[in-house]
């Protein structure tokens, strides 16, 4: 099982139209993600940074797979998933080249920490 970090902070999921231009904020220390599709474009970014969105959702955590995983693996972000789903933890996922990150409500910490920690992972703050 690969470890898992939570990040610090708190990060925020936004939508803009499909046409919209994709903003340029001072990212040099926290996490963003910019996905176009004929239908939207949603930004993934630290709270603290404002954007004027259609719409947003605010207060998620952030968790990485501590692992530069290899595209030929198959399951991990599945297994993971799976346990979340069963303690009734909703999630967004964002993967990289690199690696995945599970963004989760704050509230659910605790029980994000502790039903993957019951099953063996390795949690870390």
């Amino acid at each position: 099982m690969y470890p898992l970090k939570i990040l610090p902070g708190l990060y925020s999921v936004h939508s803009f139209a499909p046409d919209a231009e994709v903003p340029e904020p001072d990212i040099r220390k926290s996490i963003f993600s910019a996905t176009r599709t004929d239908e939207e474009l949603s930004i993934i970014c630290d709270s603290e940074i404002t954007l004027d969105s259609i719409s947003r959702e605010e207060d998620f955590k952030c968790m990485k797979i501590e692992a530069v995983l290899e595209f030929s693996l198959v399951g991990v972000l599945s297994k993971i998933t799976s346990i979340l789903a069963a303690a009734k933890v909703s999630v967004f996922v964002l993967s990289t080249f690199n690696t995945d990150y599970i963004l989760f409500k704050s509230a659910d910490l605790n029980t994000v920490a502790g039903c993957l920690q019951e099953v063996g992972y390795s949690v870390s703050h």
